[in-house]
Parts: C-alpha cells; sequence; structure tokens
C-alpha cells in the first residue's frame, strides 16, 4: 500500500473549563448571560450539536490575542520556528509539571 492511501489525521486538544461550554441554543436565548461568562472566563466554547462550532471572546482576551499574533505576523522563517520549538518545549515542561502535581 502506498503512502497515498494513508489518511492524515490530526489531533487537537484543548483544555476548556467546563462551566466556559455553552449550547448553541443557550446562547441565542440568554446572550447577556453568556457574554458575562466569556468576560469572567476570557472565552466561551459554542456547542452546536455537542461539537465546537464558535468561540466568544470577550474583548481583553480578544485585545490580548491580537497582540500576539502580531508578534507572530512579524517573525521571520527562522524565528518562528524558534519560537515554536520554544513553545513545544514549554508545553511538555507544563504537561510534566502537571502530571507530577497529581501524583
Amino acid at each position: 500500500m502506498n503512502n497515498s492511501s494513508y489518511k492524515k489525521i490530526e489531533v487537537v486538544v484543548m483544555n476548556i473549563r467546563a462551566k466556559s461550554i455553552v449550547s448553541n441554543s443557550d446562547m441565542i436565548k440568554n446572550f447577556k448571560s453568556c457574554r458575562m461568562k466569556a468576560e469572567s472566563y476570557g472565552k466561551i466554547i459554542i456547542l452546536k450539536n455537542n461539537q465546537p462550532d464558535a468561540v466568544l471572546f470577550s474583548i481583553s482576551e480578544y485585545e490580548r490575542l491580537s497582540a500576539i499574533i502580531e508578534c507572530v505576523e512579524c517573525l521571520d522563517e527562522q524565528e518562528l520556528r524558534t519560537a515554536t520549538n520554544l513553545l513545544s518545549a514549554e508545553m511538555s515542561s507544563r504537561q510534566i509539571t502537571k502530571m507530577n502535581n497529581r501524583i
């Protein structure tokens, strides 16, 4: 069997607080409450048919993420590769720390 017959599967892991998840119908019925929740948690995840469908950010979280995106967009290819490697190492380190704290 050749490589073209294999399907590439990407796994995305998101850490989401259960309190920051709302259904699409809840969002429609209770927008003000959901907006306040987004302000408290920074963002809320909106589910449609039990799948993540959209995200509502607080303005402060949006501004924070926008600043990060602007900085990343200014990096050249080598700087981006270096930053990616550093972030990967930091994330691995945090996972190990979390696992050790649970023991």
